[in-house]
């Protein structure tokens, strides 16, 4: 088998493994191009996007915002008057009390 690999036949296969590799750097260059140039865009088309949810994002939470702003100022109002009314109530439970109390005293001491 020796004999028949001469000088020339390697110095051939040399070559042609040297281009085989040669090849394949140029396909890893033209795909190394590719990947960065294509990173490069999804990063901007994932900039805009995020920009674009953020926006949105800061307008919704601003309209949340301004609707419980409106309900803890309706709830307020209507906070206030429940006082008021139970107040009331109780101030009117209490003069009944009173006048019960004074009419059942007065009944009693006439009773004597």
């Amino acid at each position: 088998m020796r004999e028949q690999w001469t000088d020339e036949r390697m110095d051939d296969l040399n070559h042609r493994v040297d281009r085989g590799f040669e090849e394949v750097n140029r396909e890893f260059k033209t795909l190394r191009l590719e990947m960065r140039t294509e990173f490069a865009s999804v990063r901007s088309d994932m900039r805009a996007e995020f920009a674009a949810v953020r926006s949105e994002m800061s307008t919704e939470f601003a309209a949340v915002r301004s609707e419980f702003t409106a309900v803890r100022s309706e709830f307020g109002g209507q906070m206030a008057q429940l006082n008021r009314t139970i107040i009331q109530l109780f101030g009117g439970m209490m003069a009944t009390m009173a006048i019960g109390f004074a009419g059942l005293i007065a009944t009693a001491l006439t009773q004597l």
